[in-house]
């Protein structure tokens, strides 16, 4: 997710800037990038029990996760096409066409895990089946979009001009894989540390379910997320500085209002929400005791997401990459160990430090959206456009292999 979102970055300029045509060839440089990355860290998928042990975790948990951990390798290539596609098509406004293929993925996924998994009683093995058949639907479904001629300005066919120039796209899409990976590690860490804890089970149990509500609501804002990082971007191809700050003020403030609506609702059904994960009363009431934090959380999720978004389209992965390395793991981290392990906390201390972590770099994010000048962000952008900048087919034959 985090390579792909240079994908974003480009694309949506080179949208802006009319550069339609390199579209296309932006996509097929992510899916090198991409393909590459992920075969490199496949080990991590192979040897997991192995890593979940050498770091001290409980054997029945690692044995578990290593277990699980082998199914997410047909899943995770999944993610280099379905994501990349996403921001090529969300860059080009055609944000239906995915919300409809997304839509075809979840019945998908409802039907085969139902079969799997009740019918068939294949368990975990029955469930992570299912996902890997649903999520390799979705790639399917956006193939046939784009190869089938749905895309005509922005797809010319693959081109050998994919392979030239490939060092500027690796390192854009290594600064914003830093950038996400820090902000989304940062969650799992937090669960690693619960694993920890006096009586594991239930406060990794409580902790998951907590998370999963908190990625629910935060699902949404990556919504917005998406919707500001092309903004920013269209319009930064564009040449527009008014509208970029438009566009921010626009999609924060209404992000943001969505974070305060999923505020009151967890605020008001608290320890009801546990049950639609468990049946077990210790889990619940540790859920429960998560509740009023967990509502905090997902007021910041109406924030910080869009503030990601906001720099991916800029260009400004880099510098958010280095502050949530601050943020999060000078600050949010340290502050959750010892809140968690020197104090009564427990699992509450682990969450309280997440919350700091996530408000500084919040007020990081906002102070730094202030002072950016947004006319250099411009210019900036014409010269990133011009450093990747390949002619068109109709300059050269580098569309000469498999056209539409």
């Amino acid at each position: 997710m985090g390579m792909s979102s240079a994908t974003e970055t480009l694309c949506g300029q080179s949208f802006g800037a009319g550069q339609h045509y390199m579209m296309g060839i932006h996509l097929q440089r992510s899916w090198i990038v991409d393909l590459t990355t992920v075969t490199i860290f496949l080990p991590v998928l192979i040897f997991g029990s192995q890593i979940y042990k050498l770091v001290g975790q409980e054997e029945s948990i690692a044995n578990s996760g290593g277990y699980i951990s082998l199914w997410f390798i047909p899943y995770v290539y999944s993610y280099v096409f379905s994501l990349t596609i996403q921001m090529y098509l969300q860059a080009q406004l055609k944000n239906m066409i995915i919300a409809w293929i997304a839509a075809f993925q979840f019945v998908i996924h409802i039907l085969v895990s139902l079969l799997f998994v009740y019918k068939l009683n294949l368990g975990v093995s029955g469930a992570m089946l299912a996902l890997v058949i649903s999520s390799w639907a979705l790639v399917i479904g956006e193939f046939i979009y784009v190869f089938g001629g749905w895309c005509p300005n922005t797809w010319k066919g693959f081109t050998i001009a994919a392979f030239k120039d490939l060092v500027p796209v690796v390192k854009l899409s290594i600064s914003s894989g830093v950038m996400l990976c820090l902000e989304m590690w940062y969650y799992c860490i937090l669960v690693l540390l619960a694993g920890y804890m006096e009586n594991a089970e239930v406060a990794i149990s409580a902790f998951s379910i907590s998370l999963n509500i908190y990625a629910w609501e935060f699902t949404i804002c990556l919504g917005f997320l998406g919707a500001g990082c092309v903004r920013v971007a269209n319009e930064l191809g564009r040449g527009k500085a008014e509208a970029v700050k438009f566009s921010i003020k626009t999609v924060v403030g209404t992000s943001a209002m969505i974070g305060v609506f999923f505020f009151v609702l967890c605020l008001v059904f608290q320890k009801r929400i546990a049950y639609l994960f468990t049946n077990d009363e210790r889990v619940a009431d540790a859920a429960s005791d998560l509740s009023l934090l967990l509502s905090f959380s997902v007021l910041l999720n109406g924030i910080y997401p869009v503030l990601s978004g906001i720099a991916i389209g800029a260009g400004m992965q880099t510098v958010v990459a280095i502050i949530n390395l601050v943020s999060f793991y000078l600050i949010g981290i340290p502050l959750g160990v010892m809140l968690g392990y020197l104090t009564s906390l427990q699992v509450k201390g682990i969450w309280i430090g997440m919350i700091v972590g996530v408000l500084a770099q919040s007020l990081t994010l906002i102070y730094m959206m202030w002072r950016t000048n947004w006319d250099d962000e411009v210019n900036k952008a014409s010269e990133r456009l011009l450093r990747f900048y390949v002619k068109s087919n109709e300059n050269s034959e580098q569309y000469s292999i498999c056209p539409n």
